[in-house]
């Protein structure tokens, strides 16, 4: 997420951060195994008559059957993917993440299922889905056998819900990146998860006092903002974004089905009851390493599945 803020965030967001501390997912075409198969054989004809030639297509390979127990990982999207506030104030904190993380106590993707560890954190805190092409291009040169795509908060944590972008710019942004991935890598798998309920971080973070005055400063406001208000406006502001993150885990979901060796989480992290154990002591908003870890389970189990898992979104 833009952090899910401003620039601007960055300066009076590390003023409040010291108040706090003084106050307390197409399998590519696989090469043919045998090549084409052609009968070639002609049947004995008639005196006379022309020799018999049929002809058949090379049947299409079997698509790569999907491997739960991936040996590499490289995990691409935006601050929830970098940890960001999870351990200090306006920091990344890569170790705890949920897809590559390497402290215990978050058990990350990376260390449930690969044997060796081996992955590559491409994240980057503030992104949009317009950057995940970029980011895609960086995890092309790993040849990781399994990337894991959490995208999309930042889209909708705007200055107002008319700057949230568009579902049909999302789809496209998100669409060329998994055709890249899957042109460039046509054996690699790819985890993509739903975007959480931004109105259940609301929800949860506005009771806590100081963390309603570090929203004032920045951090989504067109979730966040007037954070006690039960007014009609404020109510029909924060559905609109609710609305629109729940359009784009559709558009992903839909995007994804499209490749056998793409798996969507079906909403899972959306569906994910935050609660304030879950979150940041710095930004309630933002998961902190126990929710990292919530997260590293859901998504886990997606990968572990035989089979995909039912859209819910």
């Amino acid at each position: 997420m833009r952090p899910l803020w401003r620039p601007l965030l960055r300066r009076t967001l590390a003023l409040a951060a010291g108040a706090a501390l003084l106050g307390g997912c197409t399998a590519g075409a696989t090469p043919s195994l045998g090549g084409a198969h052609s009968s070639g054989s002609s049947a004995s004809a008639p005196p006379g008559s022309s020799p018999a030639h049929t002809s058949h297509s090379a049947p299409k390979p079997p698509p790569d059957p999907w491997n739960p127990r991936p040996p590499s990982v490289a995990a691409l999207g935006d601050s929830i993917t970098r940890g960001f506030d999870a351990c200090k104030p306006l920091s990344d904190c890569p170790e705890v993440s949920w897809a590559t993380g390497t402290r215990t106590k978050v058990d990350s993707v990376t260390q449930r299922l690969t044997a060796t560890g081996h992955s590559w954190n491409l994240a980057v805190s503030g992104a949009l889905v317009s950057d995940l092409p970029d980011q895609a291009r960086a995890a092309a040169v790993h040849k990781p056998a399994l990337v894991t795509v959490l995208i999309g908060a930042n889209d909708a944590c705007t200055t107002d819900v008319d700057s949230m972008t568009s579902t049909a710019d999302f789809r496209t942004d998100f669409a060329d990146t998994l055709s890249y991935l899957h042109r460039t890598l046509p054996h690699t798998q790819i985890l993509v998860s739903s975007i959480p309920d931004l109105r259940r971080l609301w929800s949860v973070g506005r009771k806590n006092p100081l963390g309603k005055q570090i929203w004032k400063l920045g951090l989504c406001p067109s979730m966040l903002a007037d954070a006690d208000s039960q007014s009609a406006a404020a109510n029909s502001r924060r559905t609109a974004v609710r609305d629109r993150v729940m359009a784009y885990n559709s558009a992903m979901g839909q995007v994804c089905g499209q490749y056998t060796l793409c798996r969507y989480d079906g909403g899972a992290v959306f569906d994910y009851r935050f609660d304030s154990d879950d979150l940041s002591t710095w930004d309630w908003f933002h998961p902190n390493e126990s929710g990292e870890a919530a997260l590293a389970r859901i998504l886990s189990e997606v990968v572990r599945r035989p089979t995909p898992v039912a859209d819910r979104s």
